[in-house]
């Protein structure tokens, strides 16, 4: 068991790009302050996508020109091709996200092109990157299985994890994409990627769909991962996987790992704040046990 867990706050932008409604940026700055005032080392900001995409995220060069960053906290933004990582160095981003997944047939759904080609359109992401010095991180989704093929083959994750780290990522987060993975499995498959990556360079990202996300998490830190991603309030889903459910709630995540022992640097109170927060804005119950639970 570690120590000491890094969580990830994916909510700005994972959590927040499957809302149907457009969030004004008052509102998405105005959780951006919250989380960072609740410790959290990560917050993944936005993402550089084509609007016609994810019209969620058509305002992120203006969230990176209305942000402040502070110091200790790192701010990666999603980042597809070279198009977006061009928009996302003239925004003035210092961090970077890359996205692929382990199914051929979630690749073409999700960005249209296979898994190769994905692959391809990262080297000169990547070539740019260390031109600028940018710390990189790769997800790799559908690990536990497809909403179109079904069954994912541990061998791809493996794979595609393994391109992605030849390319330089620093980080590869192993995404249970719609939520079906159960601990042996979720353990199973961490052991190989485990197996030729090492585990400090890897992070779990768990959605919630069956309940076994943090049961998932517990499995994946008696292997020695210590970095987890999750999403305030429980935010998020995919336009792309029908039926997935939001990512595993922070609030959650830290209520766990602090009464394992396992420190964070999160404050629990300030968290399940933002979570009340947004799920107000949202017109929403909020979505994690420990910010129902907190009245």
């Amino acid at each position: 068991m570690p120590t000491t867990v890094k969580i990830v706050e994916v909510g700005l932008r994972d959590g927040l790009q499957n809302e149907r409604q457009i969030i004004p940026m008052e509102v998405k700055l105005s959780l951006l302050h919250r989380l960072e005032k609740s410790g959290l080392q990560v917050i993944e900001l936005t993402g550089f996508v084509h609007p016609l995409w994810v019209p969620q995220l058509a305002d992120a060069e203006k969230m990176l020109a209305a942000h402040k960053p502070k110091d200790g906290i790192h701010y990666p933004v999603l980042v597809p091709n070279q198009t977006g990582m061009e928009r996302a160095l003239a925004a003035g981003a210092t961090e970077i996200a890359l996205f692929t997944a382990a199914s051929e047939a979630f690749n073409q759904k999700n960005i249209n092109c296979s898994i190769e080609e994905s692959l391809q359109r990262f080297v000169p992401v990547m070539e740019m990157a260390r031109k600028h010095k940018m710390r990189v991180r790769g997800y790799v989704s559908t690990v536990l299985g497809c909403p179109i093929q079904g069954e994912v083959p541990l061998s791809a994750v493996v794979e595609v994890s393994e391109r992605l780290h030849q390319l330089g990522c620093d980080e590869i987060s192993l995404g249970d994409t719609i939520g079906v993975g159960t601990p042996l499995q979720a353990k199973q498959m961490l052991a190989a990627v485990a197996g030729s990556i090492p585990i400090k360079q890897l992070a779990v990202h768990f959605h919630d769909t069956r309940g076994q996300a943090l049961a998932n998490i517990l499995a994946c830190l008696e292997l020695g991962v210590a970095t987890v991603d999750s999403s305030v309030a429980g935010l998020g889903g995919c336009p792309y996987a029908p039926g997935a459910t939001g990512n595993v709630a922070t609030e959650d995540v830290a209520y766990m790992l602090a009464g394992m022992g396992i420190k964070t640097g999160v404050n629990l109170d300030a968290l399940v704040a933002a979570g009340r927060f947004i799920s107000g804005a949202l017109g929403r119950s909020n979505g994690s046990a420990v910010g129902r639970a907190w009245g």
